[in-house]
């Protein structure tokens, strides 16, 4: 118990660094993010804001790369981020108009809102997902060291969670079911909030479940988790950057400027550049997770070219449809929301393609 006690108090000071997807947003005093005046200097008072929706955790590493360097302010402007609980909750204060940009979540919620006419673009992707895993299945320690969960086949009839219906993470359960060749009929499937899963492992109302990072790392250092799988996607992407359409045509040199500052973050995370201290430092400072943490724990990708792999948005699309979760009957052209001629523009400013590593 002292062990779940220590963890508790970590995951209460780290609230809003493993957010459920879809939760409803928070006001910003509520989650740890940093204030509009620490993403520009004195300097850049008179530039042009843009208002930018974010949930503070490490997916969103290039973003606070690029307003900690300075990116944003030489493309003439700044940036306040505003924080909410759930990557979803973004597209819709995209559209609403709250934010000017955003970056979120494919999920069920998003899809149908779409299809009632709520208009955005997808400007660049957020992050991709490669082993091991930022969202791996994980058991409790106990049962998988006594041998009785030692592997995805051992889930039948069991209670397994992901943090939020319609959310991309079902999707993520999904693919690792099928690891064991299982399927959502062989379980029971419940929705467990990040921050209860560990509890739930360890008092044995759930047996398996999703766990976002950095919380899988922080129940580990506490001997209360054993992720059973983390490899069960690789090379997916479920996360996009949004524009408000009004904004971008209204100011169309920020709209390419963001794209390009953003893209410079992510170009500074390629490969092992992820794990240079001062970006550590800077992703800490963001998030409020601990340097140390975010070192240990499984990364993200972020493609420093900006390529909006369509092919991964209508993959989610055809898996909420198999699942009943769209309100509307025939699929939707994604390609219609997607805008690449920011990235290729910024691409091409910064020199050209690079490697991703």
């Amino acid at each position: 118990m002292s062990k779940w006690a220590s963890l508790l108090l970590l995951i209460v000071l780290l609230a809003g660094c493993a957010a459920p997807a879809t939760a409803p947003a928070q006001p910003a005093a509520e989650t740890p993010a940093a204030p509009a005046d620490e993403t520009a200097d004195e300097t850049a008072g008179d530039l042009p804001l843009v208002r930018v929706g974010h949930v503070p955790v490490t997916i969103y590493a290039p973003l606070f790369i690029a307003a900690e360097k300075g990116y944003f302010e030489e493309e003439g402007m700044r940036v306040e981020l505003l924080p909410v609980e759930g990557g979803t909750e973004n597209v819709v204060q995209v559209a609403a108009g709250n934010f000017d940009v955003a970056g979120g979540g494919i999920g069920a919620g998003m899809l149908n809102a779409v299809a009632r006419g709520i208009e955005f673009e997808i400007v660049a992707p957020l992050h991709t997902e490669r082993p091991p895993l930022t969202s791996p299945l994980v058991v409790s320690k106990a049962r998988y060291d006594s041998g009785e969960l030692t592997q995805v086949a051992d889930l039948a009839g069991k209670k397994v969670s992901t943090n939020s219906k319609g959310a991309a993470t079902e999707y993520w359960l999904w693919r690792a079911l099928q690891q064991g060749g299982l399927d959502f009929p062989d379980v029971e499937v419940l929705g467990v909030g990040f921050r209860e899963v560990a509890a739930a492992l360890e008092s044995g109302s759930l047996d398996a479940g999703i766990l976002g990072e950095p919380l899988a790392t922080l129940a580990e250092d506490q001997g209360l988790i054993t992720r059973l799988s983390d490899d069960f996607i690789d090379n997916f992407t479920s996360t996009v950057i949004y524009y408000n359409k009004d904004w971008s045509a209204a100011n169309p040199e920020l709209a390419q400027g963001f794209v390009k500052a953003f893209i410079r973050g992510a170009r500074d995370l390629n490969g092992d550049a992820w794990y240079d201290d001062a970006n550590l430092a800077i992703i800490e400072k963001y998030t409020g997770v601990p340097a140390d943490v975010i070192r240990r724990a499984s990364r993200s990708y972020h493609d420093p070219n900006g390529q909006v792999p369509l092919d991964d948005l209508t993959e989610l699309q055809r898996f909420f449809r198999a699942e009943g979760q769209l309100s509307y009957e025939e699929d939707i052209d994604l390609s219609q929301f997607v805008n690449t001629g920011y990235a290729e523009a910024a691409v091409q400013a910064l020199g050209g393609p690079v490697e991703w590593k």
